[in-house]
């Protein structure tokens, strides 16, 4: 230590001893807990196809999932199912029926909430289908907000080998089909929560997602974002706009700061902001309150983990407002939003046909320590070097840095998420090697150090701050960089009308850049189709379209397009470099039943490595089908040599293994696969027919039919169809869809009575929340349709084709429904809206008209289709008074809806009714 430096170890809890906490054990309980609750209104039964709606930055589409568009004004006490997680230093609760989010996160050595705690469920119509939440940990996936922020997820607690405890939320997601196991977990000695996430895109077609685990944090005047040192800029969602950063000197948000202003601190930010580092080299981003002088760091390596984002409502009186909408008592927050595979909202990431990726985050509450300059999962460093910050003197008072310090003088402050007993903390002249402070003893959550020393005549750059173990392992440390003040980057800006793009390889990026990104008011269509006027047969344009129409369902249509890009790429040479359209050839006729040419093509797609593990993975499930099973097995296992992460693989192969009569083999490979994935329930279903007890499987089941369904599409995808239907009959029998599904595998067995009768109890299901839109649900559909005739497979399979686009198809097949029921008023509505949605000439308008009115005449309780047929009243020139009449009748309707009554108090007004618009809104 040198001679005069002054140390301090900052007991924070003197109560706790460190070794006896140590000693600890980590517990887990499965419980319920009551919280407070404002309850959602009743989903609304009608499919909601919202096209070309904005939602944070991409596409607001909710199809398939159904939208909530009340709360209620009361609360009440409502019991949740809650794991908490409790180690020496941390409690953590799961709420695995609100998303699987994080609701609670406490530092037991200081009593700090380090994660905002909402002492309410107090939800806000704000989410993409509706309901969301402030408060806690919300795990936004595979776009942000999370489809399933509101809604249960799958979920199972578990023992690590450490002695920890973990809690696994399994999703998937209903749009995409990609899938997700988040891991939470709690290790002793630990002071920090372990995220583990692992993606899986189980589908035959590559899908995009981002990740921004979205943590709130309470806020005040004594607030401010932790930001690493080297983020000097910050944009908006999308790029659009940017700032300096933290000493903002221009307009962002609209709001002026040119006499630079600090907007990492909330107190500054007066107006709803999102800002994104646009750059940092750092795995750390957090924020601080040095008013108790406490905070939450994140961390994870910025190369998979890029995105640190502050979003606020603001300090102000709109941001306020929303403090009250979404919380009784427990203030304002912001949300510090940390992307892995991502680095900006939006910013979506391919995951490739059956490909898994997997990452780890950590969120931790520290203290003492203020401005960290870097930390690790072990440890967090700040260095100060003097003189004080001078903007100090444009009005911040608190936590800047250097505060108190003179030229010639350093602080260093270091705090550990374990017990380091002979630890050392040391300051030195890098370019001498003189040691400027040292500090031998015990850094731990509970004893913090912190020391100032003199420099002497050493540059800031010139000093590191080290953080070492008694072994000598660096837990962290820090070297300032030179302050350079680099331009600013330059805002995204749109891409070009496609008449305007000068090259087809530009207009291939710009087609996919808007498939990726779910682009809410762009397709990619017209960006394709001019790329293949000026060239017909240009291979990659063709493979990127065909591919489109195949995600859309328009088999015929695709198959084209393959062929023309199969055809430009084998015109000199047969073996092309990348056979992609030779595998989404075979995917596509695959779909159209064409099993023996689909084989054929994806063989050939085998020749290209890049290909190869998920072709091999369709030739084995055909040829499982055709009940080849020793082929099979070798397919499958070459499959499996290029990505052992295939899940779907895993399971077939497991599977055949028992068709082979090699149980003992079969029995290794299930435990393998419920190793990577306990959600596997293929492998999990196997393991019960090997004689495991089911209860397990149906408790991480949970009865949701939609994970009945999966398993089966799986078990028939390589013709288990016996297996599949043992599944459907255990799954909820009420809903159509797997009655549908019921009927088409008994009728693939030449069961054709039996499947006549399932799709007749099918058709007779209610039709309430039934919403297909995955391409296997089309097979099922059709195959009713032409067994029974009825007009509930028609109008489902017409829903399913308008939310992916193609509303032709979906017209003829609602009028077919309307035809054969006419009194089912949903398929009616829907009419109305592809009527004047998509075709919109004057006859159209008329016909939506019809229609929309003969919805409501159907169902008069219906208050969405009230207010879709007054505004189109309103769009097609109804007077006030008109639609004031229409009002009058139907106050029961109007009164369910805000929106509704909103209207009515605005035709009221409109029509001079204001003594009886002022008596509704006393």
């Amino acid at each position: 230590m040198s001679a005069t430096a002054t140390t301090a170890t900052i007991a924070v809890n003197p109560a706790t001893n460190a070794t006896a906490a140590a000693a600890h054990a980590v517990t887990i309980r499965d419980t319920v807990i009551t919280i407070p609750t404002y309850e959602i209104g009743t989903a609304d039964k009608n499919p909601e196809f919202i096209e070309k709606r904005v939602y944070q930055g991409s596409s607001g589409r909710v199809y398939p999932y159904p939208v909530i568009e009340t709360i209620s004004d009361e609360k009440r006490d409502k019991d949740y199912r809650a794991v908490i997680i409790d180690n020496e230093y941390l409690e953590v609760t799961v709420l695995p029926e609100l998303g699987g989010r994080i609701q609670y996160a406490k530092d037991k050595t200081n009593g700090y909430d380090f994660v905002y705690r909402n002492d309410v469920i107090k939800p806000a119509l704000v989410g993409l289908t509706g309901p969301w939440i402030s408060g806690g940990i919300e795990f936004n996936w595979p776009q942000h907000h999370r489809p399933t922020t509101y809604l249960p997820v799958d979920y199972k607690v578990e023992d690590l080998p450490d002695g920890g405890k973990a809690v696994l939320c399994h999703d998937t997601d209903q749009m995409y089909g990609t899938q997700v196991v988040t891991k939470i977990a709690l290790h002793p000695g630990k002071a920090y929560i372990e995220i583990t996430a692992q993606l899986y895109n189980g589908t035959a077609l590559p899908q995009t997602f981002l990740w921004w685990a979205n943590p709130a944090v309470p806020v005040n005047e004594h607030t401010k974002t932790v930001m690493p040192p080297d983020v000097t800029a910050v944009m908006d969602h999308g790029k659009r706009d940017v700032s300096r950063y933290p000493i903002a000197t221009g307009t962002y948000y609209k709001h002026d700061y040119s006499e630079g202003v600090d907007i990492g601190r909330y107190k500054n930010v007066p107006v709803p902001t999102s800002y994104m580092a646009a750059h940092s080299d750092y795995n750390f981003v957090g924020g601080y309150d040095f008013g108790v002088g406490a905070g939450i760091l994140h961390v994870a390596d910025h190369h998979v983990s890029p995105g640190k984002k502050q979003w606020t409502w603001g300090n102000g009186d709109f941001g306020r407002a929303w403090d009250r909408n979404l919380t009784d008592a427990n203030g304002p927050y912001v949300e510090l939003m940390t992307g892995v595979f991502t680095d900006n909202q939006p910013d979506f990431t391919w995951l490739k046909p059956y490909e898994g990726k997997t990452f780890t985050q950590y969120f931790m509450p520290y203290k003492g320590v203020g401005q960290v300059k870097n930390a690790s999962i072990n440890a967090a460093v700040n260095l100060e070097i003097g003189p004080e910050d001078t903007f100090g003197s444009a009005g911040e008072t608190e936590g800047i840095e250097a505060q108190g310090l003179a030229a010639g003088q350093g602080r260093v402050t270091a705090y550990a998420t374990g017990v380091y007993e002979h630890a050392t903390v040391t300051v030195t002249d890098k370019r001498t090697g003189a040691v400027l402070y040292a500090y031998e003893g015990t850094i731990s959550p509970n004893d913090i150090v912190r020391a100032e020393f003199e420099t002497g005549d050493a540059k800031p750059t010139d000093i590191t701050a080290t953080v070492a173990a008694a072994d000598g392992t660096v837990l962290i440390d820090y070297t300032p960089k030179p302050v350079t003040i680099e331009k600013l980057p330059e805002p995204a800006r749109a891409a070009d009308e496609p008449a305007d793009i000068a090259t087809n390889e530009e207009l291939l990026l710009a087609g996919t850049h808007l498939e990726q990104y779910r682009h809410a008011t762009y397709l990619p269509d017209p960006y394709y189709l001019e790329g293949l006027k000026r060239d017909p047969l240009d291979a990659r344009i063709n493979n990127a379209y065909g591919r489109l129409l195949l995600r859309r369902g328009d088999f015929t249509g695709a198959e084209r397009y393959f062929r023309n890009a199969i055809k430009r790429l084998t015109k000199h040479n047969t073996q092309p470099y990348d056979s992609e359209p030779h595998y989404n050839l075979g995917l596509d006729l695959l779909y159209q039943g064409r099993d023996d040419d689909a084989f054929d093509m994806f063989y050939k797609a085998t020749w290209d490595d890049t290909q190869k593990e998920r072709a091999f993975f369709c030739m084995a499930a055909i040829a499982a089908r055709r009940g080849d099973f020793t082929d099979a097995l070798d397919y499958v296992e070459q499959a499996l040599t290029r990505n052992t992460m295939n899940i779907k693989a895993r399971a077939l192969r497991a599977y055949v293994l028992r068709r082979l009569g090699r149980d003992a083999d079969a029995a290794v490979a299930l435990a393998e696969n419920l190793t990577v994935d306990e959600f596997d329930f293929v492998s999990g279903n196997e393991l019960v027919l090997a004689g495991a007890d089911p209860a397990e499987l149906k408790g991480l089941m949970r009865g949701f039919h939609e994970n009945y369904l999966q398993a089966a599409r799986d078990y028939a995808f390589f013709g288990a169809y016996d297996e599949a239907l043992a599944l459907l009959g255990e799954a909820d029998r009420t809903k159509p869809m797997v009655r549908y599904y019921e009927g088409y595998y008994l009728a693939r067995l030449g069961r054709d009575a039996e499947a006549k009768a399932a799709f007749e109890a099918a058709e007779a299901a209610p039709s309430d929340y039934c919403f297909p839109n995955k391409l296997e649900d089309i097979a099922p559909l059709e195959a009713a349709i032409d067994v029974v005739n009825g007009a509930k497979a028609p109008y489902y399979l017409g829903c399913l084709y308008y939310d992916k686009t193609l509303a032709e198809r979906a017209i003829a097949l609602w009028k077919r429904s309307r035809d054969l029921d006419p009194g089912f008023p949903t398929v009616h509505r829907n009419l109305a809206l592809a009527y004047y949605n998509k075709r919109g000439d004057a006859a159209a308008i008329q016909s939506a008209r019809h229609e929309i009115e003969r919805a409501y005449e159907l169902d008069e309780t219906d208050a969405r289709v009230f207010l879709e047929a007054d505004q189109l009243h309103r769009k097609i020139g109804w007077t006030y008074a008109q639609r004031l009449a229409e009002f009058e009748k139907h106050l029961d309707v109007v009164a369910e809806r805000d929106d509704l009554t909103i209207e009515y108090l605005t035709v009221l007004n409109l029509t001079g009714n204001y003594a009886r618009a002022y008596e509704l809104m006393g």
